[in-house]
This record gives C-alpha cells, structure tokens and sequence, in this order.
C-alpha cells in the first residue's frame, strides 16, 4: 500500500491569506471576445469560470501564483499579474 497523496489531497494542505487588493486584475470586456478561453482549462485552481451570463468570472483568491493564466492568455485579458504583497497569497504546506 502506498502513502503516497494526490495532488488535489497536498493542495488541500496549503493556506490562503487574502488580501482585499487583487494581485490580478482581468479585463472581461476582452475575455467576452476571446474566442478560445484557455484559461478557464488552463488555471489548477479553477479559479476562472464561466458565468451564466456567458461572460468569465474571476476570483482571486486561492490563487497558486503560478502564472498559468498570464502565460495562456492570448489577448490581454490579464492586465495585471504579480504576486499578492507580503504576507498574502498562498503558503504550500507538504504534508
């Protein structure tokens, strides 16, 4: 039997400290006209969805900091992306 964990098992590990000011700032006026939408595939935390409107929807928090949305996007739908300021964001915990 193994002791290994799956990912979605180590992700639960880690901790969010959010902070009020967003780290990402998305423009959904150009994701309304991105034809594709990678980044509703393409984000591990799944934080982009599409609303019943038809239009993407954004959370910041429970980002993983992991640029997957910045890379993928290829219309400039993410107008801003760094990391959370100090002391916010994501702390990984390996259990």
């Amino acid at each position: 039997m193994s002791d290994r964990r799956t990912v979605p098992e180590l992700l639960g590990l880690d901790a969010f400290e959010v902070d009020e000011q967003p780290h990402i700032v998305v423009d959904t006026a150009i994701c309304a006209t991105c034809p594709t939408r990678p980044c509703l595939a393409a984000c591990p935390a799944q934080l982009y969805r599409l609303a019943p409107d038809g239009q993407v929807a954004f959370d910041h928090a429970g980002c993983l900091e992991c640029g997957t949305c910045q890379a993928v996007c290829e219309h400039g739908g993410v107008v801003r992306w760094g990391f959370p300021r100090a002391t916010f964001g994501v702390a990984y915990r390996y259990g």
